[in-house]
């Protein structure tokens, strides 16, 4: 009975379901094909790190594909506003704290430009994201003629990209060379999803909406609190929880809440189910544009520093193909080419994913060009598995 049960929840969340099962498929792989040099403490701690700015641009990503539009502008305005903030620190003696705000501010102005020709003129984002492209590669060639790399010396900045949290723990007498704060983090988060999930669990049966069996529900508990418990051990192993990974994880709590938990975030996915419908309801259609465009431009100016911060510099390539990465780590992770559908967690997932791809591969030793070609492939059968969903569904 249980196992009839099981098959029919993974056949109604196919879609949520189908990343985490992906995600454990593609590091028994790798684990098992480089003798286990990719479930190291070492790779794992690069690989949240590598995922950073790509999770980042597909968080905002996600948003703008949920409404139905696209950005195409972000990847070269990310290294534009990378640069301007290495130009601020190095030659304008700007500090960090000042710096860091300008940039989002920025980003966030940049991304309401994009919107207006989409949301007060009708023009297909496709074309005005496309020119935004143009435009911030040649800002970024601009900024960066006379200099060309410009090297950053703040190391405040660059801990950002390559720091670690502190362990206010550290003691060599229990756990030696193991990050204690990472694995108290750790705790606490499982411990936190878990009453999440029971509360919502009894504030569904309230409503006398439809909930998991309880067996289900338990064993799901107990799935992700070991898969938490996995990634944590691992990541304590070797430095513990960098900067730039918490930042991500902040950014992830943060537009969670905002997509699940207010008025704007039911008016975005109301926005992507049918804007016409939304209008009539009374949602600003252009006001959320605008605000998800703006977010866009401003998770972009994050991603510019981030990667600004990983590489101590910026360079007059900074950006290239960025875009195209938040795009395939958000229908990796699951958003839908209708619109509509798509979630932050998710996009998270796919962002873990396309690295991971691109780690083990490397560790393989497999060519560049192999690489291009096998994340294509994913992303495409990622695509045939959002429409099969949908049918699915139907």
């Amino acid at each position: 009975m249980a196992l009839k049960e099981l098959r029919t929840e993974l056949r109604k969340n196919i879609r949520g379901y189908g990343m985490y099962i992906a995600l454990f498929v593609i590091f028994v792989i790798f684990t098992i094909t480089t003798d286990g040099i990719f479930i190291s403490s070492r790779n794992i701690s690069n690989l949240m790190n590598q995922t950073g700015y790509i999770a980042v641009i597909a968080i905002g990503m996600t948003l703008i594909i949920v409404i139905r539009h696209i950005d195409l502008s972000v990847g070269f305005l990310s290294g534009f506003l990378g640069a301007i903030a290495a130009i601020a620190m190095t030659f304008w003696n700007l500090p960090v704290y000042v710096v860091i705000p300008m940039v989002l501010v920025l980003g966030f102005i940049a991304g309401l430009i994009t919107a207006y020709p989409v949301a007060k003129l009708g023009i297909p984002a496709f074309v005005a994201s496309l020119a935004g492209w143009l435009i911030y590669r040649g800002a970024l060639l601009m900024a960066t003629l006379k200099t060309g790399t410009i090297v950053i010396p703040n190391k405040a900045f660059n801990a950002i990209g390559n720091g670690y949290i502190p362990d206010i723990f550290a003691s060599d007498k229990f756990l030696p060379k193991t990050h204690k704060l990472t694995l108290l983090l750790g705790l606490i988060t499982i411990i936190w999803l878990i009453l999440s999930s029971v509360k919502a669990r009894k504030s569904k049966q309230s409503y006398n909406f439809e909930i998991l069996p309880l067996d289900l529900f338990i064993g799901k508990q107990i799935f992700v609190s070991v898969l938490i418990g996995i990634v944590t051990w691992i990541l304590a192993g070797y430095n513990g929880l960098s900067w730039t990974f918490a930042i991500v994880l902040l950014v992830v709590a943060i537009y969670n809440f905002v997509t699940k938990k207010t008025v704007i975030g039911r008016h975005i996915y109301a926005v992507g189910g049918n804007p016409e419908a939304a209008e009539l309801s009374g949602v600003n259609v252009e006001k959320v544009t605008f605000i998800v465009f703006g977010s866009m431009g401003m998770l972009a100016g994050l991603a510019g520093i981030l990667y600004a911060s990983r590489l101590q510099s910026a360079t007059t390539t900074a950006g290239t193909l960025l875009e195209l990465d938040g795009i395939a780590a958000a229908f990796i992770g699951g958003v839908s080419v209708a619109g509509g559908v798509g979630s932050v967690v998710g996009s998270l997932l796919g962002a873990i994913v396309y690295t991971s791809l691109t780690s083990g591969m490397n560790l393989m030793g497999i060519d560049i060009s192999s690489q291009y070609i096998v994340r294509g492939a994913v992303l495409l059968g990622a695509v045939i598995f959002d429409v099969a969903a949908r049918k699915l569904g139907d």
